[in-house]
């Protein structure tokens, strides 16, 4: 029994690794033709307009792509930090909400006992609130960053 799932585990791994191993090789393949195609039109340029002229429309097409990608990297950046906090507020809205902790609460305050109860709940609440207004002027402080002032 054992066996067939350590070979179907093998099976699975040496046809990742395979299937790997083809796509670096096309990786390679490309690259190198992309490095053929943009010496033509370099060595075209040249001919054409001159040496200074093609350096620096080469030098022109590699900063434009760069420009591009680090445009879509921002964004995706800018993206990827909004989906986290999401997150961050559903779980911490969920957290409340789970009839499990609902349950522990309850058990707490029969334990504890409500006269004891509320000078324990003003304390954790401000020092939540303590924590909420510096969380939220730390994320004001990292906007504020992120924009530049005008």
């Amino acid at each position: 029994m054992f066996q067939r799932i350590i070979d179907d585990v093998k099976d699975a791994a040496s046809s990742r690794l395979q299937q790997g191993v083809l796509i670096g090789i096309l990786g390679l393949v490309l690259l190198v033709a992309v490095a053929f195609l943009l010496a033509a039109a370099l060595i075209f340029v040249a001919q054409t307009y001159g040496g200074i002229a093609a350096c620096l429309a080469g030098a022109a097409f590699f900063f434009i792509i760069a420009i591009v990608v680090g445009i879509w990297y921002a964004a995706r950046k800018r993206q990827s930090e909004a989906r986290a906090r999401e997150r961050a507020r559903a779980m911490a809205r969920n957290v409340l909400a789970d009839p499990a902790v609902l349950a522990a609460s309850l058990n707490i305050v029969r334990t504890v006992g409500v006269k004891r109860l509320i000078p324990l709940l003003a304390v954790g609440g401000l020092a939540l609130g303590f924590l909420m207004s510096r969380s939220a002027a730390q994320d004001q402080a990292a906007e504020d960053q992120a924009t530049p002032a005008e």
